[in-house]
């Protein structure tokens, strides 16, 4: 039993969607919520990584800005090596002309 739900309950209840559905839209109503509960469970991984980043912050206020400024300096070390000019350019900027580098 399924929280109070017998094996006739739950063929009842599936007759039910495959009525109202139809077997062509069942593969994609699956197909859709599959999705829905990917998306679901990756922003609950992120809010989590947001909460724990933002306790640590608290704990130790300036650890968070000296990874994200050394991070910064990184992809900037890293494109400058690579002889692409980094001047008025955003990470994101610098990291796609980085990725395109390292494609040819």
């Amino acid at each position: 039993m399924i929280g109070g739900l017998g094996p006739t309950e739950l063929i009842l209840i599936f007759a039910v969607i495959f009525l109202l559905f139809g077997a062509a839209k069942l593969p994609e109503l699956a197909r859709s919520m599959g999705t829905s509960m990917g998306e679901f469970k990756k922003a609950q991984k992120e809010s989590e990584i947001s909460v724990k980043e933002f306790e640590r912050s608290l704990k130790n206020p300036g650890a968070t800005e000296t990874q994200e400024t050394k991070k910064e300096a990184d992809v900037k070390q890293v494109a400058s090596n690579l002889g692409i000019d980094t001047t008025g350019k955003s990470d994101d900027e610098l990291l796609t002309e980085i990725n395109a580098m390292l494609k040819k």
